[in-house]
């Protein structure tokens, strides 16, 4: 995300179990999976600057959830889809559709609203007004009729067909022999806010591990920080230096102690140790967050970003596969190490307990098992759950 400056990033088809948020380095991941054969799975990640923006998210179900922002003049909602594809039963697109509009009732009118995934359907390059421009890519199908009326319901427009690029930043996907190329991804965004819209665009070598193409759209938005208390300063108080206490000793003796009024000298007492101590006394260093991915892991995604920009089919195919065994790996040892900390809490081993969360503190906590019924909830989560008496969910 930061080497090609993405701020919100959706993913689609996602191959992981459970549903929740993270936090992974400077990046949040809210997701969505549900169904056990690993099928679909949906997911929205932010960057650190972001992050602090967020209000809440929707763990809808495995196709689609959604975050929302506070911005300026308005509040922000990205939805992240996943739909069926070509061959899926028409109860089953019938379903989706009818979900995703549940969401988008749940979703404050006055939102700017953006909705973005891969929907499998081709929308085509014929003009529909108000809906799609001139610049889409290949032949509408029946299902690509299906969401051009699901805009024209819900007053939206394709941003990825408004454009005109060349043609390898126009088509989002490209078959395993490299011979044929679609678009199915489409970025929808509401009518009203199109003119800030500056640009939306496949980003080719993107590295993303799929035969998917990264799609860009940028807009012009203002994110509006929640406001959070400051943290105070924190002084290193294993390394107070000895020239601290001579200076605040030799300060101290030139008090003058008589007719003081108390608060005047516990002002002045006050001043000296923080003066000093700003002067003379190292400030706390950060510990750094350990990673889940190891360097290894980042090394071979190097070497495999590389081997797609070559053009090098082979061997990029085979660095996926061993990026993939390699991160695996990573998680199955952090998932060992989760299991350690529970054990250490069952068994009420206090000392490794903290020492272990301490650790990995602020790297990953996983939110697995929430119940589905469940709706609005974010940084005031436990407040909002106590109020509506939600019962059934793990925390």
């Amino acid at each position: 995300m930061a080497r090609v400056n993405v701020n919100i990033l959706g993913i689609s088809k996602l191959k992981w179990t459970g549903m929740g948020e993270f936090k992974s380095d400077d990046h949040y991941i809210y997701y969505c999976r549900q169904e056990p054969l690993r099928r679909n799975g949906v997911a929205i990640m932010v960057n650190k600057r972001v992050q602090n923006a967020v209000l809440g998210c929707n763990l809808k179900n495995d196709r689609m959830i959604s975050v929302r922002f506070q911005g300026k003049p308005f509040n922000i909602t990205v939805i992240q889809v996943y739909a069926p594809t070509s061959n899926g039963e028409e109860a089953e697109v019938e379903r989706f559709y009818e979900d995703l509009q549940d969401l988008l009732e749940l979703t404050p009118k006055k939102d700017v609203l953006f909705i973005i995934g891969d929907w499998n359907v081709k929308v085509g390059s014929q003009e529909t007004p108000a809906v799609t421009g001139n610049f889409g890519f290949g032949i509408q199908n029946e299902a690509g009729q299906r969401l051009i009326e699901f805009c024209q319901q819900n007053a939206q427009v394709i941003a990825n067909t408004l454009f005109q690029q060349h043609k390898r930043r126009l088509y989002t996907w490209t078959s395993p022999d490299g011979q044929h190329q679609n678009q199915t991804d489409y970025i929808l965004c509401s009518q009203r806010w199109r003119s800030s819209i500056k640009s939306a665009k496949t980003r080719l070598g993107a590295d993303c591990g799929s035969d998917h193409e990264l799609l860009i759209a940028i807009f012009r938005l203002k994110l509006k920080k929640v406001g959070k208390t400051t943290r105070p300063f924190r002084y290193d108080l294993n390394q107070i230096p000895y020239d601290y206490t001579v200076e605040v000793r030799n300060r101290f003796k030139g008090l003058d102690l008589i007719d003081r009024v108390p608060d005047e000298l516990w002002n002045e007492v006050h001043d000296i140790v923080q003066e000093t101590g700003i002067k003379a006394t190292p400030m706390e260093k950060k510990c750094k967050k350990a990673k889940w991915l190891s360097g290894e892991a980042l090394q071979i995604a190097v070497k495999r970003r590389e081997a797609k920009s070559k053009g090098e089919k082979e061997r990029h195919k085979h660095l996926n596969a061993e990026f993939q065994r390699t991160a695996r790996r990573d998680k199955a040892f952090l998932n060992d190490q989760c299991k350690e900390i529970e054990g250490n809490n069952r068994m009420e081993k206090t000392r490794n307990l903290f020492k272990k969360i301490k650790r990995y503190q602020g790297n990953i906590s996983c939110q697995d098992g929430l119940d589905k019924g469940q709706k609005w909830y974010g940084p005031n989560r436990s407040r909002r759950l106590r109020r509506m008496d939600v019962r059934h969910t793990q925390l």
